[in-house]
């Protein structure tokens, strides 16, 4: 078994673009539940509408990179003004309830043979990405790990994306308009008794986390040069949360943090077991039980570390106690 491919390959994971993606999308999660307490369940929603709608305006409109990119952004922030005008009056759960089924909504309705044209239906869409490596700086070569000029500009520009978001969610929560949102996630009657807006602040919060999803959603996308509807499932937000937990609820690096654990964690137990199914020391596994046994071993984890370390990795006990 060769353990320096084994350890090389989860170390590409902690700076993969597919790591960035996640915790782009996991740091939205962090501002719906972790600073706001809305229970958004459709987090993969938000990724899908910024993934299709930069697409669909790049290959049918032949708008430039920017432009889709702003469209995309728009197209999030509709969507979340849809989700959250009938039920963010109303208790955490409705919002649950809608934004899942949401999701999947957006999901079925990309996947319709009507509209192949536009979306592609189950085959989904390719070759929008021309514009994005148009603008590389790197000449060819090769670069850190092996990486050709294209690899290592999506890996830049994902992870500068990801450092400038974190820096506008850091100053966000430390300002009075963060305090609020925390003080929403706490006792929302009592914020609403000192003459706050908790409706619009919970949709201010709802938009700035989905806009991080569509964000999210165009970087996952751009390194493969396409975009389908299969890598929207539910079982996407739910993965997500599981970064949320692993790093730390109501933090701005933890969703970081937990995105790189998750992924490396998946790669090592993959690679891992993969080696001992080839070497035969493994004979009652074949490679496609050890790709699902994998995501078995990821949630064992998950619950030692809520048994251990309910906080996550960089989280404040003391504030979970209060949330």
């Amino acid at each position: 078994m060769d353990f320096g491919f084994i350890f090389s390959s989860a170390a590409g994971e902690l700076f993969s673009p597919t790591t960035a993606a996640y915790a782009l999308a996991t740091l939205g999660l962090a501002v719906h539940f972790g600073y706001s307490g809305l229970l958004n369940f459709g987090q993969a929603g938000f990724m899908a509408v910024g993934a299709y709608g930069f697409a669909i305006s790049t290959l049918t409109f032949g708008v430039p990179f920017f432009v889709g990119l702003l469209i995309a952004v728009i197209s999030s922030a509709i969507f979340a003004l849809l989700l959250g005008i009938p039920t963010l009056r109303l208790r955490a759960d409705y919002l649950a309830i809608v934004t899942i089924a949401a999701a999947e909504i957006v999901r079925y309705i990309v996947t319709t043979n009507q509209l192949t044209a536009i979306t592609g239906s189950a085959n989904g869409l390719a070759a929008f990405e021309g514009d994005f490596y148009a603008m590389n700086p790197f000449p060819p070569g090769t670069y850190i790990m092996g990486m050709n000029n294209r690899d290592f500009f999506i890996r830049v520009v994902a992870w500068v994306a990801v450092a400038l978001c974190c820096t506008l969610v850091w100053l966000l929560m430390r300002s009075p308009w963060g305090r609020v949102l925390k003080g929403i996630r706490e006792d929302e009657n009592a914020v609403r008794s000192l003459g706050k807006n908790v409706y619009a602040y919970k949709m201010q919060a709802l938009i700035i986390g989905g806009v991080l999803g569509a964000l999210a959603g165009m970087i996952f996308t751009l390194p493969r040069g396409a975009v389908q509807p299969a890598n929207y499932g539910t079982e996407l937000t739910f993965f997500l949360y599981t970064c949320l937990l692993l790093g730390g609820l109501g933090t701005v690096l933890g969703p970081v943090i937990g995105a790189m654990i998750f992924w490396v964690v998946l790669s090592l137990t993959q690679g891992i077991l993969y080696g001992l199914i080839e070497s035969g020391t493994i004979t009652w596994l074949n490679t496609v039980q050890a790709g699902q046994l994998r995501y078995i071993l990821v949630g064992v984890a998950l619950m030692l570390l809520m048994i251990f370390r309910p906080q996550g990795v960089l989280g404040n006990k003391k504030e979970l106690a209060f949330a």
